[in-house]
């Protein structure tokens, strides 16, 4: 597993892709092994996983429209979706 520093930068894996489904009227995440459903927490995170933001400034960016962000709750909500295989680091 990758150590998560602030100067890692997430990004979807090949063949996942962060969608909204509008029957559900949520965001799903598709991915080979089949969907995820995230919480609203991991999809914003998920949206600014592009290669280049890193998590410090994923973090920073999430404070914008949300209060009280911590990089070490960015970190873990992308640990988990390393541990899913649909996040990998550049």
């Amino acid at each position: 597993m990758t150590m998560i520093g602030l100067d890692s930068a997430p990004r979807l894996r090949r063949g996942v892709r962060l969608t909204y489904d509008k029957t559900r009227e949520t965001h799903v995440l598709l991915f080979p092994e089949g969907v995820l459903v995230p919480n609203q927490t991991a999809a914003a995170v998920l949206k600014l996983c592009d290669g280049t933001a890193t998590v410090a400034q994923i973090t920073a960016e999430l404070g914008k429209n949300y209060d009280g962000v911590r990089a070490d709750d960015v970190q873990n909500v992308l640990k988990r979706l390393e541990e899913r295989r649909v996040v990998e680091w550049k």
